[in-house]
């Protein structure tokens, strides 16, 4: 089976976290919810994730209505459960408790099976000084990749 071209990204989640550890989680989903994640009509802008009961939630990711969706269709910015194992779970959840540590959404993406994956990582914030220190370094590669062309 060939790859999925589908790989909505969470620009915002480098640039404002610096990734400690990540996981694949699988993402329970509706039908129309599947489709219009196979046409590409999803977003992770402002998605963050918690735990409640020892289950992980996602919430606020966009999925836009299905448009031959008809009564059945599903609300774009439901909760929605994420699949792990209950050890990556217990993980997570003694990560989260350090102070300074989040569950930030990463990716999402479609797999050889064709099914959804989303890409969680344990996050802790960085400071504004960070920040800068990020964009010179992306600054500094696009200049050597300029450089290296000539």
């Amino acid at each position: 089976m060939k790859q999925s071209a589908i790989n909505i990204k969470n620009k915002r989640a480098t640039f404002d976290y610096e990734l400690l550890d990540t996981y694949t989680a699988g993402i329970v989903l509706t039908g129309t919810e599947i489709k219009s994640i196979r046409l590409g009509k999803a977003s992770l802008v402002d998605t963050f994730c918690y735990l409640e009961k020892g289950e992980l939630w996602v919430r606020n990711m966009h999925i836009a209505e299905y448009f031959y969706g008809s009564y059945n269709n599903h609300a774009a910015r439901r909760e929605r459960k994420l699949l792990l194992s209950k050890k990556e779970l217990r993980k997570i959840e003694r990560m989260v408790k350090e102070t300074g540590n989040t569950i930030v959404p990463v990716r999402l993406f479609l797999n050889e099976r064709g099914l959804a994956k989303l890409v969680i990582a344990i996050a802790r914030g960085k400071k504004q000084y960070d920040k800068r220190q990020s964009l010179k370094e992306k600054d500094d590669k696009r200049m050597m990749d300029r450089v290296m062309k000539f």
